[in-house]
């Protein structure tokens, strides 16, 4: 196990010592063409701040008003009918925004029943295989100026969704 520590710890300054030997081999100025990238870096942050404030606060207004644990009541009925634990829910929709609200919310399933239990299994198993699908498509889109997206948003849902019910269906394997 020491081995994988030690060679992650030299990951890191290898791969710059090889940019920088590679620009140096290649006759370029490195110094200068890292202050360009670092430029255009910061001209994105700010172009996109925009857009993670408004997803951020339009996250923090849901959780902090109770809508997600009313939307999660009135919709137990439906989820207990797909055998799909109705406490998950508000964790499956501010996934889709926020991966550090969601991670809020898995800690408070976490405190309410139990790491290893089947709803903490669950948690565990969404988070690792789901997606901030309206974060990424907003920020690397409007990053990118792409206007035409065409599937991806279907797909990137299918792909969640998919996630969702193997983790329920995991963590279901994982309890017996």
């Amino acid at each position: 196990m020491q081995i994988f520590v030690t060679i992650s710890n030299m990951m890191i300054p290898f791969v710059i010592f090889y940019i920088i030997s590679m620009g140096i081999l290649n006759r370029q100025n490195v110094y200068s063409d890292f202050i360009e990238g670092a430029k255009d870096g910061f001209q994105t942050v700010v172009q996109i701040m925009p857009t993670l404030v408004g997803l951020m606060m339009g996250v923090g207004i849901l959780r902090a008003s109770g809508f997600l644990d009313f939307l999660s009541a009135l919709l137990r009925p439906l989820t207990q009918k797909i055998l799909f634990p109705a406490e998950l829910l508000p964790l499956s929709l501010v996934k889709l925004f926020s991966s550090s609200a969601a991670t809020g919310i898995a800690l408070d399933i976490f405190k309410e029943y139990g790491t290893d239990s089947f709803l903490g299994l669950c948690t565990s198993i969404m988070l690792s295989c789901t997606e901030t699908v309206f974060y990424t498509m907003s920020v690397y889109f409007l990053a990118a100026k792409v206007t035409k997206t065409r599937f991806t948003l279907p797909g990137a849902l299918l792909a969640t969704v998919s996630g969702i019910a193997a983790s329920v269906v995991l963590a279901g394997i994982l309890c017996q």
